[in-house]
């Protein structure tokens, strides 16, 4: 028989680690001492031991080891939970290869401008949302500051005064200098009741949507709509909806230089 400190150095396995084996049932000692409470160990454990270090090498928990360990599971279970292993750790190598392109275009970012950019652009999900919503063919942009307030006027006369997510969505493909297929929207209780111009519907959610946010006034949108773009096309993505503007914070009773504004566009991967 090997005391624990033994059998540590001839397994090259911690002692903290076997206690913990020993506390999971993973690798019981073949005798503790009643007195001493020593734990003994014998060189013919090695082979389980062995076999615990390949499946944690392999990314399993010591609960998962712990099933995987139990005599009475089939070949065909253990080829289902290392199937799952195998999607799990594809996934997980699809992300940092992702991780790892933006990287690459975030220092390709910095050579070519030579600076920090005042942008980060981040992915993330929207969930479907109810909304209020006024579509129209406008003469510029910032017509759309009108079809807002139709909308506070219709909805203040069902009470409603406080208003979340205000936003523009833009219909067209590319830039456009006038005749332009705008939409203002805000989130509304599914109660409201709308009329022939006003519109409630469920907003579509995306799983992925790029997305920066601007602080400033409206006339700087531009750039960060440039930025934004550059990111989409370098990081391996491409636009798949109407792009969106909230408007975090914004309107006539504040300076333009403290506007809030995200923009957002639907993607998926190329």
């Amino acid at each position: 028989m090997l005391k624990i400190g033994d059998f540590s150095k001839l397994s090259q396995v911690s002692i903290k680690a076997l206690r913990l084996y020993d506390e999971m049932g993973l690798l019981k000692p073949i005798s503790i001492d009643r007195f001493t409470g020593y734990r003994f160990y014998s060189a013919s454990q090695l082979p389980r031991l062995n076999r615990i270090l390949a499946f944690k090498d392999l990314g399993f928990s010591l609960e998962q080891i712990a099933r995987l360990l139990q005599e009475e599971i089939s070949i065909e279970q253990m080829r289902g939970m290392l199937r799952l292993k195998q999607a799990d750790l594809q996934q997980h190598i699809e992300q940092e290869q992702s991780r790892l392109v933006r990287v690459a275009a975030k220092l390709k970012q910095i050579e070519r401008e030579h600076v920090m950019s005042d942008y980060e652009v981040v992915i993330k999900k929207i969930e479907p949302i109810t909304v209020a919503s006024i579509r129209e063919v406008l003469p510029n942009y910032y017509a759309i500051a009108k079809l807002f307030q139709e909308l506070y006027q219709h909805l203040a006369q069902q009470g409603i005064t406080k208003f979340e997510y205000d936003t523009g969505i833009w219909h067209d493909y590319g830039y456009k200098d006038s005749d332009i297929d705008g939409e203002a929207v805000v989130a509304v209780p599914p109660s409201v009741k709308g009329n022939d111009r006003i519109k409630i519907y469920e907003l579509q959610g995306y799983e992925a949507i790029a997305c920066l946010v601007h602080h400033g006034s409206y006339s700087g949108l531009s750039t960060a709509y440039q930025h934004l773009l550059t990111w989409i096309e370098n990081n391996g993505y491409r636009c798949i909806g109407a792009n969106r503007e909230f408007y975090i914070q914004g309107g006539s009773d504040c300076d333009e230089d403290s506007y809030i504004t995200e923009i957002q566009f639907p993607v998926e991967r190329i």
